[in-house]
């Protein structure tokens, strides 16, 4: 099985924690050269040190808040003509929106979570796309939720967003297959994150329970009984941008313990 991605070059958005950080790492223990993507510079600096350079990689940054779609695009323009080397292989990948009833949420909240998932994946699809093209070698990755088969309760513009999310996603594997680039979707279920802590906690005030008591009524609910580690699910994440993955396309893989009721 080929997972060598030496000679490959990776951007990893939300590459500071959880998800997005474990995928670094993975993706540069396999040799790829990997370009992390976030808006916090401290977080970003320590987790460069801690990527993998064995295979001779020099790796880099780019300080940007995905609350900003036109600064990512002006930065990543800049970028890629400071850098000649396409780039091989994108990991899209955002913290999620608060939580909360649908029918309570502000349109400005429908808005923003647009621009942070939908907008800011378009423009970093826009920007790489010719250069995996070129190369006859693309791999591109959106780590999503399980709820783009099943909405969760209490996520309602998460639910909303996710969904269109996927749906461009399917639409970008269909237009992109035939040189070579593929596009799939990660769906994490509940995962050791910043954000499952999020949801616990406020499930917590609203309940009136202790975080562990909530966290065992989740945990009851996951054949598997317990949470991800982050780096589960970006096992799932790097063996879609290897290339032993060069037939898979255009489908949705929960890592989720078993906990989607569905197909």
């Amino acid at each position: 099985m080929d997972l060598n991605l030496q000679g490959k070059n990776a951007f990893v958005a939300g590459s500071t924690q959880g998800i997005g950080k474990a995928s670094a790492i993975a993706l540069a223990q396999l040799g790829a050269r990997v370009t992390l993507l976030a808006r916090n510079e401290t977080r970003l600096k320590h987790v460069l040190e801690e990527l993998d350079t064995s295979a001779g990689q020099v790796h880099d940054y780019i300080l940007v808040d995905f609350s900003e779609p036109d600064t990512l695009r002006e930065k990543v323009d800049a970028y890629l003509s400071d850098t000649p080397q396409a780039i091989h292989i994108l990991i899209n990948n955002t913290g999620g929106p608060p939580g909360g009833p649908i029918a309570n949420a502000e349109v400005e909240e429908f808005k923003s979570a647009i621009d942070m998932h939908l907008v800011c994946n378009h423009i970093l699809v826009q920007g790489l796309m010719e250069g995996m093209r070129k190369e006859g070698f693309g791999r591109i990755v959106n780590v999503i939720s399980t709820s783009v088969k099943q909405p969760i309760n209490g996520l309602g513009v998460s639910n909303t967003v996710r969904g269109a999310v996927a749906n461009w996603s399917k639409t970008l594997a269909n237009e992109l297959g035939q040189y070579g680039i593929t596009v799939n979707n990660v769906l994490p279920g509940f995962t050791k994150t910043a954000r499952l802590e999020q949801i616990v906690e406020n499930r917590a005030q609203k309940l009136k329970k202790s975080n562990e008591e909530i966290e065992e009524v989740m945990k009851a609910g996951v054949p598997a009984r317990r949470f991800a580690e982050a780096e589960e699910v970006a096992n799932a994440i790097v063996f879609l941008a290897s290339p032993a993955a060069g037939y898979i396309n255009g489908i949705n893989v929960p890592v989720d313990g078993g906990r989607t009721a569905c197909l």
